[in-house]
């Protein structure tokens, strides 16, 4: 387990280095066109191949890593606010608001999340906002459900009990006792949630529905490639690595970061 943790630790290293930095992991522009050098297979020039306008893949899939993380990141970031809004109302008011709050969720959860975000693409168009939002909001409901159960389960506990028994206002204990305990797993849930907003933003982008061409993103690659899958397997291999590698090293570092929280 060790292992595998240090293993995400540099790979999650190594990607944060790419989004921040993509210049010193892969020098060069990830735009830039040489015809001459089309569908060159991986090579020590090229360790990536290249695609069919001659650009390096190893640049475009490096530079690409800021763009994909960002849009995994914003929607996990939409989601999970959403969800802690919505949760913390059902679960502290409680009655109507509460019965309100579930009857949404249970519609929402009506729809798989990918359908709810095609859905959202559907009436206010394709685009690379518009897919990290409708990812965001196809998340929010899970997230939100989860909290509403932390948070009911943390009210009834012995340590508000005792709070509320000598006096503290309900906003104290609020700000004091509830939020800070109902909030700890959101560190864990944002970990795993990046992984799987990932993945369904580049899905998006696959279908055309996100990043477009030839912007530097895994999913627009990933759609590029797919016309080249027998002749040129390098232009969607890659691509399609790195979205699994950064979507395995996002639930290894959550599920590392929640048994250290439950051992704590």
């Amino acid at each position: 387990m060790a292992v595998a943790e240090g293993l995400a630790g540099a790979v999650a290293l190594f990607l944060v280095l790419s989004a921040v930095m993509p210049q010193l992991v892969a020098p060069g522009d990830p735009l830039a066109i040489d015809p001459l050098q089309a569908f060159q297979p991986p090579s020590l020039p090229h360790w990536f191949g290249t695609d069919e306008s001659g650009r390096d893949l190893y640049t475009r899939v490096v530079h690409g890593t800021g763009n994909s993380l960002l849009i995994g990141v914003l929607a996990t970031t939409i989601g999970l606010g959403l969800g802690v809004l919505l949760g913390t109302l059902a679960g502290m008011l409680g009655g109507f608001v509460d019965f309100t709050v579930n009857r949404v969720l249970e519609v929402l959860f009506a729809f798989p999340g990918l359908l709810l975000a095609l859905l959202v693409i559907l009436i206010y168009g394709p685009g690379v906002a518009t897919a990290t939002i409708a990812v965001g909001l196809s998340t929010a409901p899970g997230y939100a459900r989860i909290i509403r159960a932390q948070l009911v389960q943390v009210r009834s506990s012995a340590f508000v009990e005792a709070a509320t028994v000598q006096g503290l206002t309900p906003r104290r204990i609020l700000a004091r006792h509830i939020l800070p305990n109902t909030l700890a797993p959101l560190l864990v849930l944002a970990t795993l949630g990046v992984g799987q907003a990932i993945v369904w933003a580049t899905a998006l982008s696959y279908l055309g529905l996100g990043a477009q061409p030839p912007a530097a993103e895994w999913g627009a690659m990933l759609s590029a490639g797919r016309t080249y899958i027998t002749s040129a397997w390098w232009m969607s291999f890659f691509p399609g690595l790195f979205i699994v590698l950064t979507a395995v090293t996002a639930t290894t570092l959550g599920r590392a970061i929640e048994r250290r929280m439950r051992h704590a």
